[in-house]
């Protein structure tokens, strides 16, 4: 049975316990989309650290439709926060590669988060800070990430952590409902997660904790991706000379 009181007061514990040794005085820095993982994480955060040690990023690719939901975060917990738009870098890139060179569709999609990350660590090293990853378990599991956008980060407070987790999590913290239960959409594709991937959350989270699953074809799907993108959790593969 999932304890979301002791989780949520034992991940606020290790936060601290990463920046006392890990950088002790700095900031966490993470960027603000207005979904539940960020706010949960945020939230975790200022529980931790304090709202003065929270640095927020708004990354809008020219107009975002719910950045709303970004700036209600960050006033919710009233933490400091920056919106850099990230339009003029991706079009620069973009209008910057060679003619003959077709960017595919997952190119253009993945480089938005690139940026951002990008953008984060250009933040954090300003502001004596250390990034927080918001991924997620579910996402994880299922490769629901751009390997060296959103995937990466200094610290990461709900990798171990389901989407269902997450939101017992955000609702325990205090944080506006609709930012926990706000349906995910990935920003690039106007598509919902769930759309995306070919199975819900809750089927995921499910087949995840108990090995249980109704429907055997998206077991097929869940494991099939599932193993297919293990490469995005591991260190990078280096060569060992024998010396």
């Amino acid at each position: 049975m999932f304890n979301a009181e002791k989780i949520k007061n034992d991940c606020i514990n290790w936060i601290r316990e990463f920046f006392e040794a890990n950088g002790k005085g700095c900031n966490a820095v993470l960027g603000i989309s207005g979904g539940k993982d960020s706010s949960v994480a945020a939230a975790l955060c200022v529980e931790a650290l304090g709202k003065d040690r929270v640095i927020g990023v708004l990354m809008p690719r020219g107009e975002q439709f719910d950045i709303d939901c970004a700036y209600k975060l960050v006033n919710h917990l009233g933490i400091k926060h920056y919106e850099i738009n990230i339009k003029d870098a991706f079009d620069g890139i973009v209008n910057a590669m060679p003619k003959e060179l077709e960017l595919s569709e997952q190119s253009i999609n993945n480089l938005s988060p690139r940026l951002r990350m990008s953008t984060l660590y250009a933040v954090s090293q300003s502001v004596n800070g250390r990034v927080v990853n918001t991924c997620n378990l579910s996402e994880d599991w299922v490769g629901y990430s751009t390997r060296y956008g959103d995937s990466v980060g200094d610290f990461s407070p709900l990798s171990r952590l389901t989407v269902q987790e997450v939101k017992e999590i955000g609702h325990l913290l205090g944080l506006p409902y609709d930012l926990v239960e706000k349906t995910p959409i990935d920003g690039l594709c106007g598509k919902t997660d769930e759309d995306n991937l070919g199975f819900t959350y809750a089927e995921l989270d499910r087949y995840i904790r108990t090995g249980e699953i109704d429907d055997l074809e998206k077991k097929a799907l869940i494991d099939k991706k599932h193993k297919a993108n293990l490469f995005k959790l591991e260190l990078m593969p280096c060569f060992e000379p024998e010396i």
